[in-house]
């Protein structure tokens, strides 16, 4: 019985883990990948974020309490984000009408953006279940957090521009 409690644990821990070494390095280019907005929108990741700072956080699934704290962080910054111009992206595993609700119920004020094939993540080289945040700046990934915050990624998200000179 404990070695199938371990190999339970192995497996879950691969499923979650998310990995520096498979994730975008410092200077790459967005990713060229398409998927859905919340409104069913095509949003082209490399057009959108090409010539402006850009916040691009990833959490698991909408509608659920750290994911929550995760969204409602970053819409709790948006204010000051978006007064310097910086566009803010969430992007998760859920369906476009689930992003949409899920915007709507917490009045989150930026584009969430649907993952639900796991292309995003992929083009990101990330888990699909992972939370991380990325700040790209004329294209070029200039900070990331593999280990992105639930309640603090608003904050961490300012810290990290205002040590970059962007916030």
């Amino acid at each position: 019985m404990k070695l199938v409690y371990a190999l339970l644990f192995f497996t879950i821990t691969i499923m979650f883990a998310s990995s520096d070494d498979k994730t975008l390095t410092i200077g790459d280019s967005v990713p060229k990948v398409v998927a859905l907005d919340h409104d069913n929108n095509e949003f082209d990741f490399e057009a959108n974020l090409s010539d402006k700072v850009s916040v691009v956080f990833f959490y698991p699934k909408a509608h659920t309490p750290g994911c929550t704290l995760q969204a409602c962080s970053m819409r709790d910054s948006f204010s000051e984000l978006n007064e310097k111009g910086i566009q803010v992206l969430g992007v998760s595993s859920d369906r476009p009408d689930s992003q949409k609700s899920f915007k709507d119920k917490h009045s989150l004020p930026y584009t969430l953006i649907s993952d639900k094939s796991g292309a995003v993540a992929k083009a990101f080289g990330k888990s699909k279940w992972s939370r991380q945040a990325y700040i790209f700046s004329e294209g070029k990934l200039i900070w990331k957090d593999t280990k992105g915050a639930t309640s603090k990624q608003g904050d961490e998200a300012k810290a990290a521009l205002s040590s970059l000179d962007l916030f």
